[in-house]
């Protein structure tokens, strides 16, 4: 139950700005950001999960490209077999997003490029593909800017208001700012973007934070790791 903000440019010189937040079992290991594709996706860094090898989030400075995966709620059942999705991210990293019926459970991926911003949507019966206009989106576990999502009927438009002071700053302090102020609300209530989300049965913490800027100026990404899992502290961005 991961949780991106995105915001599109109306003007294409200007940078995309993307903040994510990682939800994961903090049982589950993974690596901060690092090159460790380097035989299979040279120039690739990403957040790595040990288990299956995938990236959560994988970034290629020189393409000017990044992807990042939310889990999607879909038709399978929970123990059905499938393949991991982080696959998914390293070849759309590389100019591969995925088509056809993906042997995964379901999934929302973002994917940036130089050409625009685009966000696939598998449910395990039907993959769906838009393209994201400018202005600031949010994504969770169902649509893009979904109502539905209570965390973004909440909070987009906090975000949204931030994002003049976005555009003036270096980096993207002021929507840190903002996911800060999210965490007055509760761990555990449906609304919240740092979540405890055991209570409805699935047994993920939010972990860590990346944020990036993708532009014709370049790629630059930061990662930082909650002290606690589902408890917010202001990581150290680096």
């Amino acid at each position: 139950m991961c949780t991106v903000v995105i915001q599109v440019p109306a003007d294409p010189g200007r940078p995309v700005r993307l903040l994510a937040v990682r939800d994961e079992d903090p049982n589950r290991a993974w690596d901060p950001v690092g090159p460790w594709w380097t035989e299979s996706h040279p120039g690739v860094v990403g957040v790595r999960d040990r288990r299956a090898g995938g990236a959560w989030l994988a970034a290629d400075a020189d393409a000017r490209r990044l992807a990042v995966i939310l889990n999607r709620a879909d038709v399978l059942p929970d123990d059905a077999p499938a393949l991991s999705r982080g696959g998914i991210v390293l070849d759309a990293v590389t100019g591969a997003p995925p088509a056809g019926s993906p042997a995964t459970h379901g999934f929302n991926l973002v994917d940036v490029a130089p050409d625009g911003v685009r966000v696939s949507m598998w449910d395990a019966a039907s993959l769906r593909t838009i393209e994201l206009g400018p202005g600031t989106h949010m994504i969770a576990h169902d649509d893009v800017d979904d109502p539905r999502t209570a965390r973004i009927r909440r909070w987009l438009g906090a975000f949204a208001g931030a994002a003049p002071d976005l555009e003036r700053a270096d980096d993207l302090r002021p929507w840190l700012d903002v996911l800060q102020d999210t965490a007055a609300t509760p761990a555990t209530d449906d609304a919240a973007i740092i979540r405890d989300n055991r209570p409805y049965g699935v047994p993920t913490l939010s972990l860590l934070v990346c944020t990036a800027s993708v532009g014709p100026a370049g790629l630059d990404l930061e990662y930082g790791a909650l002290d606690v899992p589902g408890e917010w502290n202001r990581p150290e961005m680096a």
